[in-house]
């Protein structure tokens, strides 16, 4: 049985001190995994129905197959683990800001860790993902101008509560322009958010993408005892045109 509360590791960070801690849920008796930046809470494993539908939603979307894929932001690892979980994904390129947290896959300390960093397909990048797409080289440090069929992003708590003020510039129509520009001309891109939809991105989306959409995803949220909901933002078919 596991300990009614654990902090596996913490470390500090650029950002400030990152936690992985692990308690027992004291209905389920199951282990709920929690990561916290400073005294904020970034994600759980009691709630991955939004990371989930992330990528499910997005290769929903997505003809054909051999389909290579870019995650902005590993986390607990639910959005790359469902992207894998479609056979059409050839190759997933997770790339996250902290070592940290990659360290935790690849030393098995979070449940889907192994799983992740043994699956030949997926590759775990430690990098800025902001940069890296506001930059004409790319996503993929080892490949400069590599294309996607999908970029898949969960990283801020929502276009308009970043968790650092340098990554609010991808939100604006030049940061979404330089991104789209890393996708192949029938690719997706895709935005996990925890705020309702909101008009003024979609408008921003629209500016840049010929097609947008805002799905909620609504789950159940037992510490509260009632239904939360998540915004998946799907924008595809990348306009030309500046």
């Amino acid at each position: 049985m596991s300990l009614r509360f654990e902090e596996i590791d913490w470390q500090p960070t650029p950002i400030g001190e990152i936690s992985l801690r692990r308690r027992r849920h004291p209905e389920s008796g199951e282990d709920v995994y929690e990561v916290k930046l400073g005294d904020e809470f970034l994600m759980s494993s009691l709630f991955t129905s939004g990371e989930i539908a992330l990528a499910e939603l997005a290769l929903a979307e997505l003809p054909g197959a051999e389909l290579d894929v870019a995650v902005g932001g590993l986390g607990l690892g639910y959005t790359a683990r469902a992207a894998l979980d479609d056979p059409r994904v050839r190759s997933l390129t997770v790339i996250d800001a902290l070592a940290e947290v990659i360290d935790w896959h690849r030393r098995g300390l979070v449940p889907l860790g192994a799983g992740l960093a043994s699956d030949t397909r997926c590759r775990l990048v430690h990098g800025d993902f902001f940069a890296l797409a506001a930059d004409p080289g790319g996503l993929d440090p080892e490949r400069p101008g590599r294309r996607f069929h999908a970029i898949l992003l969960d990283v801020d708590h929502s276009p308009r509560h970043v968790l650092h003020p340098r990554h609010a510039a991808l939100y604006q129509p030049a940061g979404l322009r330089a991104l789209a520009a890393h996708l192949h001309p029938d690719g997706l891109f895709a935005l996990w958010s925890n705020d309702p939809p909101d008009d003024q991105f979609t408008f921003a989306l629209k500016g840049v993408f010929a097609q947008v959409a805002a799905h909620v995803v609504e789950f159940d949220n037992p510490l509260q005892g009632r239904t939360a909901t998540n915004t998946v933002y799907l924008a595809g078919k990348a306009l030309v045109t500046p």
